[in-house]
């Protein structure tokens, strides 16, 4: 599905572009009302939602909160995040994408989808 690009998700994507790591929804919407943008939070919200669907950006959940990040590539990539300062590397992973065809099919599941983060603590941070 193809989405109308609103200044809003173009707003949005730029200010996630602009943050470093991950960050909740809320602060990126106080971080975009400081520099003047008359976006409100359930815009955000559903800016997000969207950007995440589409694959343009990267979601997780952490501490029961959900947490975005621009994504620098469309293909499908994993993440080694600091538990420190939040900053994210992202990865391939070939050995876990054969892991899960492998298992879906051995259990007679297709089209099987995943998701792997590595949290530690970064160098600079260690």
């Amino acid at each position: 599905m193809t989405r109308r690009q609103t200044w809003q998700r173009v707003a949005v994507r730029d200010a996630l572009e602009e943050s470093a790591g991950f960050v909740s929804a809320q602060s990126l919407h106080q971080a975009m009302r400081t520099e003047g943008s008359p976006i409100g939070l359930a815009t955000v919200y559903r800016a997000l939602a969207d950007l995440a669907a589409d694959g343009v950006v990267d979601h997780l959940q952490q501490g029961g909160e959900s947490l975005y990040r621009a994504c620098s590539t469309e293909k499908h990539h994993h993440h080694l995040i600091c538990r420190e300062c939040g900053g994210t590397v992202e990865i391939s992973a070939e050995p876990i994408e054969a892991w899960a065809r492998q298992i879906a099919a051995t259990h007679g599941f297709t089209e099987p989808e995943h998701v792997v983060d590595v949290f530690g603590v970064c160098p600079d941070c260690g």
